[in-house]
């Protein structure tokens, strides 16, 4: 799993903002759904936050722009780079490191109000793995903190079986991007990523090309998964209740 998911997400940390139409929009947008999210399922003061799937800092950012204590790591070294870099950028103070969800033992803090798992990073993983990071999770929350994760929708596209992301049009006439996805099923509860993006420059157009594969983690099963390591007052939000992109879980640690 470690080399193949590097070898997506490093070559795309310089490129992933170009999967938004704005960025900065969309880090500001995500964080007023889950901050006040957050606030309703704990409380509204500043909280101890381990976003474990950190990429790029989308939601790092936006948590510690809310006056949270954060905490970023992620597996791609290049991805908690550019991290570390956006946040500078924006005079933020968040720690970084590179680190496997399925162990967390690269993350010297532990008592965490909140550990995140967000945009889909749980189902690059297998079964066994994804309970090893549910408890890797849960050994880095405090008594009665809580896990948020999303996934994509699964319990629908397992039966759909798209093999396309309908594409994405951002710009102008003058300089105009495309971002789309092709999805290869190579198994019925697998598939192979496609992600691609073109840009309209000055020299013409460039594509570029990033591959990975996913496997369909169900609802059920990472419920399943949470109560296994001890989660309680387990609930999905989905978007149209949440407002979120993609169906989030919270739970509870005992």
């Amino acid at each position: 799993m470690k080399d193949a998911v590097v070898d997506f997400y490093d070559p795309l940390a310089e490129h992933y903002h170009l999967i938004f139409e704005d960025w900065d929009a969309s880090i500001e947008r995500q964080a007023g759904i889950l901050n006040p999210l957050l606030a309703s399922q704990l409380r509204s003061g500043p909280l101890k936050i381990l976003d474990c799937a950190c990429g790029i800092g989308t939601q790092a950012i936006g948590f510690a722009r809310f006056g949270h204590q954060v905490v970023g790591s992620d597996l791609s070294p290049a991805a908690i780079a550019r991290a570390k870099r956006e946040a500078e950028k924006r005079g933020l103070r968040i720690s970084f490191h590179v680190s496997n969800m399925t162990s967390l033992a690269e993350i010297p803090e532990s008592d965490f109000d909140v550990v995140a798992a967000l945009d889909n990073a749980l189902p690059h993983l297998s079964a066994e793995q994804v309970r090893a990071a549910v408890r890797a999770m849960g050994s880095k929350l405090k008594t009665g903190g809580m896990l948020i994760a999303s996934i994509r929708d699964y319990d629908t596209l397992i039966e759909k079986r798209p093999t396309i992301q309908e594409p994405a049009f951002y710009g102008n006439a003058v300089r105009r991007r495309i971002v789309h996805q092709v999805w290869d099923w190579i198994a019925h509860d697998r598939y192979t990523l496609h992600l691609y993006m073109t840009s309209q420059t000055e020299e013409g157009w460039k594509v570029h090309h990033f591959v990975s594969e996913y496997r369909c983690l169900l609802r059920a099963e990472l419920t399943q998964a949470l109560e296994s390591a001890g989660f309680n007052q387990i609930r999905w939000l989905m978007p149209n209740e949440s407002g979120f992109y993609q169906p989030i879980v919270v739970a509870k640690r005992n």
